[in-house]
């Protein structure tokens, strides 16, 4: 059983380290922070830097031709960011950019390369993250086809606040429509009926959750299926488990 680092470092990955991993990875690590709508990598570039966020939220979009986008994963402070650098790759598929300002921890794409092939305990903790990042992806794809406006605004909802730590959300209906790929109108329709029925209040740019209960029956599957896969292979570091 590891012994876990405490939530002093923010983020989870990074706080499952042992300490002699910890000492060794550390040196290499630039606590950064990063702006709204920063651009990290965009699609088709070499990755130069992978992040692993503490207080920010990075988005990961698929681009279209025509300009428009879509969010396919949401990363926070269970994960991080660069994930093509460990499978061999060398560019990204999808943007990166920063969707919720805030810190993240910086590192070298060839230095994680390093550390990923020096220690079997940091491979492992990246391969289980890989698996949990993948389901989220394939779960979106499946959301965005499959379930209405109303279920993935509840579920892009519980997300964020799952990251943030916190009920409130500084953020705009544009930003939650371009997220979603759907216009800004269903959003203010929906959003509206959330906060009339009690479970959010929202004003301009700001959203605070009333009631996470009811926002998480209002939700489709999509959102407790990935919740508890990255719950069961990474569990939270207050539940005081490890990877083994």
């Amino acid at each position: 059983m590891l012994t876990l680092q405490s939530d002093l470092h923010g983020n989870h990955l990074l706080g499952a380290l042992p300490s002699h991993e910890w000492q060794a990875i550390a040196p290499h690590l630039e606590l950064v922070h990063l702006r709204a709508e920063q651009l990290l990598c965009d699609s088709g570039q070499r990755i130069h830097h992978v992040y692993f966020p503490t207080s920010a939220i990075i988005s990961l979009l698929s681009t279209m031709e025509d300009g428009g986008s879509v969010e396919i994963a949401a990363v926070g402070c269970e994960g991080m960011t660069g994930v093509p650098v460990l499978t061999g790759g060398e560019t990204m598929p999808n943007r990166v950019q920063v969707q919720s300002a805030g810190f993240a921890y910086r590192m070298t794409s060839q230095c994680l390369r390093q550390q990923f092939a020096r220690s079997d305990l940091i491979r492992r903790l990246m391969l289980l993250y890989m698996h949990a990042l993948l389901t989220q992806v394939a779960q979106t794809a499946a959301c965005n086809r499959h379930h209405s406006l109303s279920k993935q605004l509840c579920r892009w909802l519980l997300i964020e606040v799952d990251r943030v730590a916190s009920n409130d959300l500084t953020v705009t209906q544009q930003l939650i429509a371009d997220m979603l790929g759907v216009r800004r109108e269903g959003i203010t329709e929906a959003a509206g009926r959330l906060h009339a029925e009690g479970l959010i209040h929202h004003s301009r740019g700001h959203i605070r959750i009333l009631d996470r209960h009811a926002l998480e029956s209002r939700a489709c599957e999509c959102y407790g299926l990935v919740k508890r896969e990255f719950d069961r292979l990474l569990p939270r570091l207050h539940q005081a488990e490890a990877v083994t």
